[in-house]
């Protein structure tokens, strides 16, 4: 076990995860696209939003819970979708999907998962939701899909921003590659991170799991690469939400929606919520921070369908701030991902519950017990955009 007991903010897991992390993977995960203007407006446009501080109210009796798609949780938090967790530690989706199951909110795999569907299902039991790329290989797609209803995933979530790949300058200027390639540069680095080389030497999974093995022709990272590349496809449209609707079954939402049109395109195919997202700043730069397209798209949708929000969260401040313009449950990516780098899924665990104490005290000290009862009033006027 990891000593914690320190810990008392988020960023206190950053600087651990730094420390921690092979640099590529840690400069994968906190960083943005071209100059990483989006990147720093995401954080920076939810820091100006102040409260208004009430007193004389009884505190006693305070309560985060509320629903997400119908499904109870904890605190109106999910663990995004993120690529390579496995590469910030080692089992990194099985150890998330863990500590989120624990805590009572919901996990959300990537599909650029290093642990596949079926290793989560199996380590983690059923029951969290797929982030689902869309490929050219609709083949591959279709079995996909199918899988992820066969480990009783709770919900589809398709990424909708990703039909090309952004260009990120330090991920180039690091040669990203899982597992790392056996340069120079690449061996110093891990010379320091001798932590994160043991727990990777000791497991099998170092691959893209829910590719390898499943796409014809891909046997090894060689090939694997080559394949990825060209697969994301930008013929991408709102027909392939109905048929992936359909092929699934299940419960559908739709992420990285930033304008109140395509909002409306998502309740049109009949999706269960939408996720007001920019990638966390990592497609296209100079898009406006989420907070901002926000209350448009929440005007925009009315009671159609369930709102929800990420990118540039980092503690349950920003989760209330999100909540109180009408979104009815955020995503964490950054910030969970310091607590897994830093120490596991105890972290993770960390991550959570520090989050979710600054929302139930910011909460508090704004007049409110329960997370469902608060709304626009507990922000200061003109501190906040509006539709």
């Amino acid at each position: 076990m990891t000593d914690l007991s320190k810990i008392t903010c988020i960023e206190d897991l950053r600087l651990r995860a730094k420390r921690r992390v092979p640099r590529m993977f840690y400069d994968y995960a906190d960083t943005g696209s071209w100059t990483e203007q989006t990147y720093r407006a995401d954080v920076a446009d939810l820091q100006k939003i102040l409260f208004r501080q009430r007193v004389a109210i009884n505190m006693e009796g305070r309560s985060t819970t509320t629903t997400m798609i119908g499904e109870r949780v904890a605190m109106p938090v999910a663990l995004a979708p993120v690529g390579l967790l496995g590469m910030q530690h080692a089992d990194g989706e099985i150890l998330a999907a863990r500590a989120a199951k624990k805590f009572g909110i919901p996990f959300v795999l990537s599909t650029m998962s290093i642990c596949s569907i079926e290793d989560v299902a199996e380590q983690a039991g059923p029951g969290f939701w797929f982030q689902l790329y869309v490929m050219r290989d609709r083949d591959f797609i279709e079995r996909l899909i199918d899988r992820a209803k066969k480990a009783g995933c709770g919900a589809l979530v398709i990424t909708m921003d990703l039909q090309i790949l952004g260009q990120r300058h330090k991920d180039i200027k690091n040669g990203l590659s899982t597992p790392p390639k056996p340069t120079l540069a690449n061996l110093l680095n891990l010379l320091c991170k001798p932590g994160w080389c043991w727990d990777i030497a000791h497991t099998k999974r170092r691959g893209f799991g829910n590719i390898m093995g499943h796409v014809q022709g891909v046997t090894d990272m060689s090939n694997l690469a080559a394949w990825t590349a060209g697969q994301f496809d930008p013929r991408l449209n709102w027909g392939d939400v109905e048929w992936i609707k359909k092929r699934f079954g299940g419960k559908i939402i739709i992420k990285g929606i930033m304008e109140p049109e395509d909002a409306r395109h998502a309740v049109d195919c009949g999706a269960d919520a939408l996720i007001v997202s920019n990638h966390g700043g990592r497609q296209l730069d100079g898009a406006p921070s989420t907070i901002t397209a926000l209350p448009a798209i929440v005007d925009a949708v009315g009671k159609d369908i369930e709102v929800h929000f990420d990118s540039g969260i980092r503690g349950g401040q920003d989760v209330l701030r999100a909540w109180a313009l009408g979104a009815r449950g955020t995503y964490v990516g950054r910030a969970f991902l310091y607590g897994l780098g830093a120490a596991g899924e105890q972290g993770v665990t960390k991550a959570l519950e520090i989050i979710r104490n600054e929302l139930d005290l910011t909460m508090a000290f704004c007049g409110h017990t329960q997370i469902e009862t608060v709304d626009q009033g507990i922000l200061r006027p003109g501190t906040f955009p509006t539709a």
